[in-house]
């Protein structure tokens, strides 16, 4: 019951957290999508930093566990293309649809109705992909860190860097 209670509150501030960054605004949407407003990208990009650093220290501090998933090529392609073309139709991305949905925009209706249709169909197409997409490019459960045969806080305090040095350049550029 914790969790889920722990659960709840996660997801809320990060609707508000979504709202407050103005992300689920269709023009904000649009502007990421044609590389003309970075708002979403940066947004998300320091949400995927912040967690990188939560879940190692986590990890190291032997809290967690790491679950990794195996690195499936034909999976992760076939996927982005589905995610990306529903983004490029709608204008919303799953979370930002959920956002704008509670901030009163009807249209978010469709996105939502879409996830739910796609991840029907998924489960009935999930057991002819085993054999399929999800064997095509299989690499195993794999890391960046296991690859280059280094620790962990190597990779992070490199994507830090890269993303301060990419965040600088957005805003020279009025991104």
């Amino acid at each position: 019951m914790k969790l889920i209670i722990l659960g709840l509150i996660t997801g809320i501030a990060f609707g508000f957290l979504l709202q407050k960054a103005r992300v689920v605004r269709y023009d904000k949407q649009l502007g990421a999508l044609r590389l003309m407003d970075m708002t979403i990208i940066k947004f998300m990009l320091s949400a995927v930093l912040v967690s990188m650093v939560g879940v190692y220290l986590l990890y190291d501090l032997g809290v967690v566990e790491l679950s990794i998933k195996s690195t499936v090529l034909g999976a992760n392609i076939v996927g982005g293309i589905l995610f990306g073309v529903g983004w490029g139709m709608l204008g919303y991305c799953p979370g930002t649809s959920l956002g704008a949905l509670g901030e009163g925009r009807l249209d978010a209706i469709w996105g939502i109705l879409g996830m739910i249709f796609g991840a029907g169909f998924f489960a009935q197409l999930y057991p002819a992909m085993q054999n399929t997409v999800y064997q095509w490019g299989d690499f195993g459960k794999i890391t960046l860190p296991e690859i280059l045969g280094i620790n962990h806080w190597f990779i992070i305090v490199a994507f830090i860097i890269g993303a301060i040095f990419l965040f600088r350049w957005f805003e020279r550029k009025g991104l």
